[in-house]
């Protein structure tokens, strides 16, 4: 028997998210893509939550981390990597080396980028405050355009004149 599943979605300036949750808490937040069909609405509280702080996040309103219920589904090391990840303040962007220091593992960088790029809540937990080691864009499932305006976004206005500085 499959677990319930609930939707919602929230218009931004980048394009329509998707919002999911189960009864114990939100599961994924991420950007549909221009040829994804939307299924019919059925919200919940954590859908309803979640679209609130989006709304707020995308209004400049909200710069702490997200304030909804989870339900995170991965791996321990990827759950490890993404707690790492909601430490990473508004505003600020780190390295995959950095997180790889951070969790403990600094060999581990290809695999913190893995985990990073599994990342099923976006924006919530802040995967696109990863860059290079060298300050430059680096991959981001939304694509590099959103994740470049996600940071001018948060402060990083200059970016594409100078390097984003790391902390």
């Amino acid at each position: 028997m499959s677990e319930t599943t609930f939707r919602d979605y929230i218009e931004t300036p980048l394009g329509l998210m998707l919002v999911e949750a189960t009864p114990r808490g939100v599961s994924k937040i991420r950007f549909l893509n221009e040829d994804e069909s939307i299924q019919q609405d059925r919200p919940n509280p954590h859908t309803m939550d979640a679209i609130e702080w989006l709304d707020n996040y995308f209004n400049g309103n909200s710069k702490l981390g997200f304030e909804f219920a989870i339900d995170l589904q991965g791996t321990p090391f990827q759950k490890q990597v993404w707690n790492e990840l909601c430490k990473v303040q508004y505003g600020r962007v780190v390295s995959y080396l950095d997180i790889s220091e951070r969790i403990g593992n600094p060999k581990a960088i290809r695999a913190v980028g893995a985990a990073n790029g599994q990342n099923p809540i976006a924006l919530a937990i802040p995967c696109h405050r990863v860059i290079g080691s060298d300050g430059s864009l680096t991959g981001y499932a939304g694509g590099i355009g959103r994740k470049k305006w996600l940071l001018q976004h948060e402060g990083h206005t200059k970016y594409g004149q100078e390097q984003l500085s790391m902390f």
